[in-house]
């Protein structure tokens, strides 16, 4: 199940994003519009109040450092500010019964109850053990005990699916990646060249372990949608992490993990027990896509990290012996 947390944002209301701007603060606007809510008043504004409990929320959903606190609550609240007086006029204006606007609000109220519901499951999954975290260091070498920094070269080939095969043997046989660019010139294929430096965090879980056994200046070619990227490790350099220091990421990782299989688990046994008819133009096609996912079930989380030069979900079609 992938949903994304709802995020305040504390900046001035847009006019493109005024519907979900209104349906949020009227959504945090309902208990603190009674005086006797707002314990503690950071403004007035004409008849109405901002708390500083509303400021806090703001903050805490920003993760505001400790050292900028003071700055960043006048900010914030210079902000809510703007957001309430544009909300007195809206409701003024009777914007909140139009509509569009109706919808936003329904909508805005199911993304933040199912999220407090899969946030409240979510809170009842076990840490990892020390034993497990240990484990998962010692499973994932490539990742710790092995770690390395990447220089990665990258060729972005438009070609198709049948193209592949010739591409790949033409990869094989050159001497270096100018030779095989040559080639791919006198072939008319376009291309796109480009440099990069990650460290293992950084790539593809379901890739790593291929690109651990590179050498410097090996190449491997990936298939991607629009054709195939050639990836060339052109150098890299040892940097392994102890189990001291990788423990916080593992355990985070981990219990990320849990996390997520309890939500899905959690959802399917709901969809299992729930009478669900899709009606009309959905009916087929949506029972279609719910029978497919159910037998494919959820993949592996990736590791957290920066996006890669390459597509996380491209299987490694050959490796070649491509040096410079």
């Amino acid at each position: 199940m992938s949903t994304s947390p709802i995020k305040s944002s504390p900046g001035f209301i847009r006019p493109l994003g005024l519907a979900l701007a209104l349906a949020l603060g009227l959504l945090s606007a309902c208990g603190d519009r009674n005086p006797k809510a707002a314990s503690q008043v950071a403004v007035r504004v004409n008849n109405d109040e901002i708390s500083v409990h509303q400021v806090n929320f703001v903050l805490q959903q920003q993760d505001t450092p400790q050292e900028s606190l003071d700055a960043a609550s006048r900010q914030v609240l210079n902000r809510l500010v703007d957001q309430e007086l544009a909300l007195q006029k809206a409701l003024e204006l009777k914007i909140d019964r139009q509509p569009a606007v109706l919808q936003a609000l329904e909508a805005a109220r199911r993304e933040v109850l199912a999220r407090a519901y899969v946030e409240r499951i979510g809170e009842a999954v076990l840490k990892p053990t020390a034993a497990e975290i240990e484990q998962f260091y010692k499973d994932k070498p490539a990742l710790f005990s092995e770690r390395r920094i990447y220089q990665l070269q990258e060729l972005n080939i438009e070609a198709k699916p049948e193209q592949l095969p010739e591409i790949t043997k033409k990869l094989a046989a050159a001497k270096d990646l100018g030779e095989f660019a040559e080639y791919l010139k006198s072939q008319n294929l376009r291309f796109a060249q480009n440099r990069a430096v990650r460290a293992a965090e950084q790539l593809p879980m379901e890739q790593l372990k291929e690109f651990a056994t590179m050498r410097d200046g090996q190449a491997r070619l990936v298939a991607t949608p629009t054709g195939a990227a050639v990836i060339m490790l052109v150098k890299s350099q040892s940097q392994p992490v102890s189990l001291e220091k990788a423990q916080p990421a593992i355990e985070q990782y981990l219990l990320t993990q849990r996390r997520r299989e309890v939500v899905e688990n959690d959802i399917k046994d709901l969809r299992a027990a729930a009478k669900i008819e899709y009606v009309g133009k959905f009916a087929e096609p949506a029972a279609s896509a719910v029978a497919t996912s159910l037998r494919n079930g959820s993949g592996e989380p990736a590791t957290p990290g920066a996006p890669a030069p390459v597509s996380e979900s491209s299987p490694i079609v050959s490796g070649s012996g491509v040096n410079k």
